[in-house]
């Protein structure tokens, strides 16, 4: 709901008015299962790129982490947000913290993620841990740690930035996303529509960030070269820097419990760089 407010704000600032239609997706409704216990891909995506097949709506707003790499025929992503912080953050229970460990959390503690990539990378650090799935939205999760369900959870800085949500009765570890590397596109939201709706199209140019675009392009497209989904335990992370030289981190296992390939590259061009890391990462 709130990409759909800020969306709605983003368009009326342009001199654009618009309606909001809420739709329920897979991800939403199933929220007794992990994400690799449900079939498929875009399980907060599909019904909403169905109601744009449709021409139920003229314009989609996706986490564009969570939008498959390969759209249905007929629909594009038309413009992209500005990126929010696309670190990840672990939350922990004040009376837990040990500071003579990894992570100041205690052997075995309880850390609560249903993201393969997460478990993958935090099981990197710390092989003792216990994670445990947790599902729902972020107040959700944080109402679950408070109430002693878990120890600590990991969760998108994003999410927390945008609620605007208070983690002070918490100890906050903020991972630097070369270290814990984020989901693609972390922190951005992508605008999709009919790839024919050209006047919808033409809108969004008004509100399309191409910076970010040039990055999250790099980091969608090793997903999927590695044909992965947003189960995949795999983080890409592209930055450009002040001289205009494009930096990826990427880290991959073909299992959470199992070990992980980190790969860095450098390159003063975008061109092939997405090949270049999936290739270090194949081999």
């Amino acid at each position: 709901m709130w990409q759909a407010h800020f969306t709605q704000e983003k368009l009326s600032a342009i001199g654009i008015a618009s309606e909001l239609i809420i739709i329920k997706t897979t991800g939403d409704q199933i929220q007794h299962l992990s994400f690799d216990k449900m079939e498929g891909k875009g399980f907060f995506t599909k019904e909403i790129e169905d109601a744009l097949l449709r021409g139920e709506i003229d314009l989609a707003v996706h986490s564009m982490k969570d939008l498959p790499t390969n759209a249905p025929e007929g629909l594009v992503i038309s413009a992209v947000s500005y990126r929010e912080d696309p670190s990840d953050v672990l939350l922990i229970n004040k009376n837990i913290t040990d500071k003579s460990k990894v992570l100041q959390l205690p052997e075995k503690a309880r850390v609560g993620t249903s993201s393969s990539r997460r478990k993958g990378q935090l099981l990197d650090i710390r092989p003792d841990l216990q994670l445990v799935d947790i599902r729902g939205n972020v107040p959700t999760r944080i109402q679950k740690l408070k109430q002693g369900d878990f120890d600590a959870i990991i969760l998108a800085s994003a999410g927390l930035a945008r609620l605007d949500i208070d983690t002070t009765s918490f100890h906050v570890i903020r991972f630097d996303p070369t270290e814990i590397v984020p989901a693609p596109a972390q922190g951005v939201l992508a605008w999709q529509t009919m790839a024919n709706d050209i006047q919808t199209r033409k809108i969004l140019m008004g509100i399309h960030q191409s910076e970010v675009s040039d990055v999250t392009n790099v980091e969608r497209k090793v997903l999927n070269l590695m044909n992965g989904g947003c189960q995949m335990p795999l983080g890409v992370y592209c930055y450009k820097d002040k001289f205009g030289n494009y930096h990826v981190h990427a880290a991959y296992s073909t299992s959470f419990d199992l070990p992980i390939t980190r790969v860095s590259i450098s390159s003063a061009t975008h061109f092939q760089l997405a090949e270049k890391v999936v290739e270090k990462l194949r081999s």
